[in-house]
């Protein structure tokens, strides 16, 4: 029965225990509380529940380590992870060391009551392996946002398989990253990890450099060369913009996936892939497979898992803390002293498109660092084409994304005992509409305040207060 499950919640802050304990109890859960790792410790001794919600960092035993020993006395039992650090760590480190679920904070109190009721239905599930080195991390990847969240999450799970796995996002959202992770939180850590991109090397060369070639296979082949199947070997091949290899290729390929075998060219002698295969794409491959440009067979053989990997307009929270995190790797890498976006310098990068993903945020970083004069960094002082994109497009969202970036800069300076903003801007918003109207009707004040919603008389005294009585649009 459901109201017999008794779920104990360890976090050293109480207003977390509180939330938790009330969200689990209107459940019908037996809930207990405690602040520190030690005192569960000491509890489980005598008694044991059926699942366990712990945060990752507190003082003493962190979650972590909690996780690790409640693994060796209780390997079947729940335990649930909880943190505010937004990193791939906290994540694959969590998930490696057994536990049942990753939850980063802030989290949602009904996602949470579904995770924990999952855990009592499949106490079973959790796995019993030992945490992970954290030194191996790619900690490059951070991100808070929901959809980040799901790719820590897949890389933890996917940490101790050789499957294979295909990666999909657009240019520059970091997917060679995530196959390095996956490689690094893998059994096959100690080997090789060589990528090749598809879309780099010449159709007629691609062969030669997967599986390498025999000493006069072709003109120019003046000696035995290895290819990248070969420097893999016992490790992981990443295949980057797998969408644009070849037909003859994708066949030559798909035999090494289904026979674990391949020739270097020139030669008769089959050589055993012991290879993990990533695969990645900016493309759609099941839109390439039904133009006949890709080979079904193969995606379905390289579609085992996937990974999507958003861009980063979907996950516009995660601006601020990967623009801190490449300001100051820039800083180091350029010695220079790490420069800070002002509040409203902040506010409108956020607002960009970014169609160059991460990557074109973090060159926009070292930018920065490199080109902005002061510490802080004003709007006016970022690259001339970041703040040339409100003059190619007046319409739309970017009049809205003006005055928000205008509105955040001038609450920024503002003074006690000043006027407020909306004194100096609802003015000032009504004399363009205003201005607009008259010039749209010839100045015909009439047909402008039909325009406008007012009545003549409301625009005849909005003219006044405006000082625009004398305007030569008036007629």
């Amino acid at each position: 029965m459901m109201s017999a499950d008794i779920v104990w919640v360890v976090d050293d802050e109480r207003s977390i225990r509180w939330v938790l304990e009330k969200a689990l109890s209107k459940e019908g859960l037996n809930v207990r509380c405690f602040e520190s790792g030690e005192s569960l410790l000491s509890q489980i001794k005598s008694s044991t529940p059926n699942a366990i919600i712990s945060d990752i960092r507190m003082q003493g035993i962190d979650g972590l380590e909690l996780l690790q020993q409640i693994r060796k006395q209780h390997p079947d039992l729940p335990v649930i992870i909880m943190t505010a650090h937004s990193d791939l760590d906290s994540a694959v480190s969590s998930i490696q060391g057994g536990a049942f679920e990753y939850i980063p904070k802030p989290f949602e109190i009904d996602e949470t009551v579904s995770i924990v009721k999952r855990a009592l239905l499949h106490q079973k599930d959790a796995s019993s392996q030992e945490a992970a080195n954290p030194e191996s991390a790619a900690t490059e990847i951070i991100g808070k946002a929901t959809a980040m969240q799901e790719v820590f999450r897949a890389i933890g799970r996917l940490s101790k398989s050789n499957v294979t796995v295909l990666i999909n996002g657009q240019s520059g959202t970091g997917k060679e990253l995530v196959a390095l992770a996956l490689h690094r939180h893998s059994p096959r850590v100690n080997h090789s990890f060589v990528p090749l991109n598809m879309a780099a090397i010449p159709r007629d060369l691609i062969e030669a450099e997967l599986f390498g070639h025999e000493k006069g296979a072709f003109t120019g082949a003046n000696q035995l060369r290895r290819g990248r199947f070969e420097q893999a070997q016992g490790g992981t091949l990443f295949l980057d913009e797998i969408g644009d290899m070849p037909s003859d290729t994708q066949t030559r390929l798909l035999r090494v996936l289904s026979n674990g075998e391949f020739y270097r060219v020139g030669s008769h002698e089959p050589l055993k892939a012991d290879v993990r295969i990533i695969a990645a794409t900016h493309q759609n491959l099941e839109d390439l497979v039904a133009q006949n440009k890709f080979r079904e067979d193969l995606f379905h053989r390289l579609n085992v898992i996937r990974i999507h990997i958003p861009a980063l307009a979907e996950r516009r929270e995660d601006i601020p803390l990967l623009t801190n995190h490449f300001l100051v790797e820039a800083a180091k890498e350029l010695g220079e002293e790490a420069k800070q976006l002002l509040p409203a310098t902040m506010s409108y990068i956020c607002e960009l498109p970014w169609p160059g993903n991460v990557r074109q945020l973090e060159n926009f970083c070292r930018w920065i660092t490199v080109m902005a004069t002061g510490r802080e960094v004003h709007i006016e002082d970022l690259p001339p084409e970041f703040l040339g994109k409100e003059k190619n497009d007046d319409t739309g969202e970017n009049w809205e994304r003006t005055l928000r970036n205008w509105s955040s800069h001038k609450l920024s300076q503002a003074k006690a005992g000043e006027p407020g903003l909306l004194s100096e801007a609802l003015p000032r918003f009504e004399k363009i509409l205003i201005e607009c109207a008259l010039r749209q009707t010839g100045g015909r004040k009439r047909d402008a305040s039909l325009l406008l919603g007012w009545g003549r008389n409301t625009l005849t005294r909005k003219i006044n207060e405006l000082g625009l009585a004398k305007d030569d649009l008036l007629d």
